[in-house]
């Protein structure tokens, strides 16, 4: 159900968070929509059916806005975009018949799990870049048959992910654009249109079952737009040639902590 709640004055702060937010998103690729959920539900004592459902919807323009000025700047490859999307699509049919057989904590545990995998890749594809570095070879961003296989993969978790959880499944995706050697800011401009396209399927499902606050959503959106447009302009003059191994390096270390964290969660009594 799609609602308008009453105006309340904290939410004035909602266009500032809304900027941080669609600044970050649009830097980093993921849209951003995973700060929002702690954000309404903590900050702003939302439900969490309503912000989860809320937080797509105002992830929609930061991807939206993020994608056309990544696309301009050229750090969008369409064909990798394509592939994500079109494995997603299978992926999210599989999580829908998949859900209703296990319970709620061990899919979240099996996510933990699986994040913790995908970063342990990451950190073997970063080393083994290192070395081949360091021996002067140079091997560029996966073609072919290894593009395919490897795109099919993470496109496919990715559907899962976001079918189950109802959330964007940017997590995989970058994972698996950044298993294909793609360049970092590629990963970004790529993954925000792959994220567009898996948010708005979401949305669509969730809007079914879930209730959309608008009037949340207008003044998140009037911050995420001005933010979504900025940041592809800082991705864009930055120089992350020097730094780009560390960057995969970080976020392999960060998805070991959710990864982590999300499993601890779940465990316990």
């Amino acid at each position: 159900m799609i609602f308008h709640s009453q105006f309340e004055s904290v939410y004035l702060w909602l266009p500032i968070i809304g900027f941080l937010v669609g600044l970050i998103g649009s830097l980093i690729g993921g849209g951003g929509g995973f700060f929002f959920i702690p954000v309404l539900t903590l900050l702003f004592q939302v439900p969490a059916q309503i912000a989860l459902s809320t937080s797509l919807a105002a992830t929609i323009p930061i991807c939206l806005v993020g994608s056309v000025g990544h696309y301009r700047r050229g750090n969008v490859d369409m064909s990798t975009a394509l592939l994500f999307i079109i494995a997603g699509l299978f992926g999210a049919f599989a999580g829908a018949a998949v859900t209703n057989l296990f319970s709620n904590k061990t899919l979240r545990i099996s996510w933990g799990i699986y994040t913790i995998l995908i970063a342990i890749q990451m950190l073997v594809s970063n080393f083994q870049k290192k070395k081949d570095e360091n021996r002067g070879i140079i091997r560029n961003k996966s073609e072919g048959f290894e593009k395919i296989t490897k795109g099919s993969l993470f496109g496919f978790v990715a559907g899962i992910i976001t079918s189950i959880f109802g959330t964007t499944g940017a997590t995989p995706i970058q994972a698996g654009m950044f298993a294909l050697r793609i360049p970092i800011k590629v990963v970004v401009g790529t993954s925000l249109v792959t994220v567009l396209v898996n948010t708005a399927s979401s949305l669509g499902a969730h809007s079914l079952i879930g209730d959309i606050d608008l009037t949340l959503v207008y003044f998140l959106t009037g911050g995420t737009v001005i933010g979504s447009l900025i940041g592809p302009k800082i991705l864009s003059d930055a120089k992350l040639d020097r730094i780009e191994s560390s960057v995969r390096q970080l976020y392999a270390f960060g998805l070991i902590v959710f990864g982590v964290l999300m499993i601890i969660s779940n465990t316990g009594n």
